[in-house]
Parts: structure tokens; C-alpha cells; sequence
């Protein structure tokens, strides 16, 4: 192992719901950057944030924080103003790419197809159309899953669910669910490398799918969709990465109807980097192995992002 004088400060922890995860994520990195040779340091952003990296002063801080402060723009602004190169998206990218609200009016804008959506702030806002059928309430700003709820129909017993989510989040999004096919598709740069097809064996793809080993979560890599379907997937998965105004490592979540139909759910700024996680799968199986995609995302780190 050659010996790299570069300092690395990977952040993780954090104060959202996401914590765990993000402890995970940082962890992996942590241990990958240090095989490499860097000076590699790890650091839980709780308190002193800006006081605590300019004691370590990296050469480049690898975000690998969750949720909020992490992807929303907060931690980019303490590090644009220390001016020190980081990894994934800058200030605006993250705060709209977080907030849910905010990205589906940008794909929206750009013609990229999203479900119809009522923002709920109080019970009489749910949209008795989206009503009528499955849909899906979730948080207009958190991540893996957390909050999301699907509901069947209306019901007293539902009401009673959306208004504990409201207390809890206060501002929702209602959709219709769609039907279908569940594809992720990841970014590096300026090219999509490939998609992973999620087949969950609970009710869908929430946070204990997405982490836990004993969900027992089918990935599909390639999914089992026809060649051109895929690239048509992988060319918006670009687009939204372009118009979000992102860089380094996006993941873009899609539902493919059963009329073949394409919808984009979100684009992830912050993609999970745990043993579970599905960028680094998509990129093995591109022909980037863990280290690799590491490596790269520490060369892609700059400030301005």
C-alpha cells in the first residue's frame, strides 16, 4: 500500500432519521479510502461542524452524511465557505433534489414524465381523484423511505395514519401509486452506468427493504425490461442528474407502468454506500469495484459544485 499525503475527512452520522445508514455508508468509505493510503479521518458532524474540519484541514471532505443538513445544502455551505473540495452535489442541487416539491416541478419543467402530485398540509388537501385508487403519501424532504405510506383507499383508520404523518412531517405529498415495474438507475458524471430492477418482499421498497438483509430484497441486474426501454430509462436518469444541476453520484428511482410508461420518482444525491446499497452494485456490475468508485468520487471533489 503506497502511502497518499492527501488528508480525507469522511462525514457521517449526523442528526436525521438517517443516522444509522449514514454511519454505515461512512464506515465503508472510511475503511476503503484508508486502503488506499490516504490520511483518512472520520468525523460526526453533531456540534462545532466548522470548528472540528478546520482542525483536521482536509484536502477533501467525502460526504457521506444523510437526510438533513447532509443532503440538503446545509453541510455544501459550510464547505464552500471553508473552500474545501467535497464529493456529490453542491448547495442548490442538494436542496432541490431534497425537497420533493422543488424536483418535481424541475423534471416537470423539462418534460420528464412524474406522477401527479397534491401537496397536503392539512386532511381536507388529499385530492379526492388521487383518492379514488391506490396512493402514496410520503414527506416532502426526507429520504429512505422514511414516512412513506401506501394506502389502498380512504378510510377512518387511514385518515387517523395521514394526520400522525402530518403531525410528525407536517407538509406531504399525495400520489397515485404506480402499478409496475421498480427500476434505479445510477449516474457518474455525465453518463448513467446502469440500472438495478428492485423486486421487494414486503409491501414495497421502504427503509427496512432497503437495509435489512432479512427482507430479503430481489436485485436485478440487468433488470428484465427490453434493451431499448433501458436506455430510454438511462438517458432520463441523465437528464434529471443535468437539470437538478448535479454532480458526482446521483441515483434516480422509476416505476414503469404496465403500459410501458416511464415515471421518475426522485433523484438521490446522497446514494447509500453500505454492503446493501445499490450504486456500488450497479457499478460492479458496470466494471467498478468498490475501491474504484471510491477512488473516482474523491477525484470528482471540488468546491462551486
Amino acid at each position: 500500500m503506497v502511502t497518499n499525503k492527501k488528508k480525507i475527512l469522511v462525514l457521517m452520522g449526523g442528526k436525521s432519521r438517517e443516522r444509522l445508514i449514514s454511519i454505515q455508508s461512512g464506515q465503508a468509505c472510511f475503511n476503503a479510502i484508508k486502503n488506499m493510503g490516504y490520511k483518512t479521518f472520520k468525523f460526526d458532524p453533531i456540534l462545532q461542524i466548522e470548528k472540528n474540519i478546520k482542525k483536521i484541514n482536509p484536502d477533501v471532505v467525502f460526504n457521506c452524511l444523510h437526510g438533513k443538513f447532509g443532503e440538503d445544502g446545509e453541510v455544501q455551505k459550510v464547505l464552500e465557505k471553508l473552500k474545501i473540495p467535497y464529493t456529490h452535489s453542491g448547495i442548490k442541487s442538494s436542496q432541490n433534489a431534497m425537497d420533493k416539491l422543488k424536483s418535481k416541478k424541475i423534471f416537470l419543467k423539462n418534460n420528464i414524465k412524474t406522477p401527479n402530485y397534491k401537496l397536503i398540509k392539512k386532511i381536507s388537501d388529499l385530492d379526492k381523484k388521487i383518492s379514488r385508487c391506490k396512493f402514496i403519501i410520503k414527506p416532502v424532504n426526507e429520504g429512505s423511505s422514511l414516512g412513506v405510506e401506501i394506502f389502498e383507499k380512504i378510510s377512518q383508520s387511514n385518515i387517523k395514519k395521514i394526520k400522525k404523518l402530518l403531525n410528525k412531517f407536517r407538509i406531504l405529498i399525495q400520489e397515485p401509486y404506480i402499478e409496475g415495474k421498480e427500476i434505479q438507475t445510477a449516474v457518474l458524471g455525465n453518463k448513467a452506468i446502469g440500472s438495478v430492477q428492485i423486486i421487494p418482499k414486503r409491501k414495497f421498497y421502504d427503509y427496512k427493504a432497503k437495509y435489512l438483509s432479512s427482507a430479503k430484497t430481489i436485485h436485478v441486474i440487468p433488470p428484465k425490461i427490453t434493451k431499448k426501454l433501458h436506455l430510454k430509462i438511462m438517458k432520463i436518469a441523465l437528464k434529471a442528474h443535468k437539470v437538478l444541476k448535479c454532480k458526482g453520484v446521483t441515483r434516480s428511482d422509476f416505476r414503469i407502468n404496465n403500459k410501458g410508461l416511464i415515471y421518475i420518482l426522485e433523484t438521490n444525491t446522497q446514494p447509500g454506500m453500505t454492503k446493501l446499497s445499490l450504486v456500488p452494485e450497479i457499478a460492479m456490475n458496470y466494471g467498478m469495484n468498490f475501491k474504484q468508485l471510491v477512488s473516482w468520487m474523491i477525484k470528482d471533489a471540488s468546491i462551486k459544485r
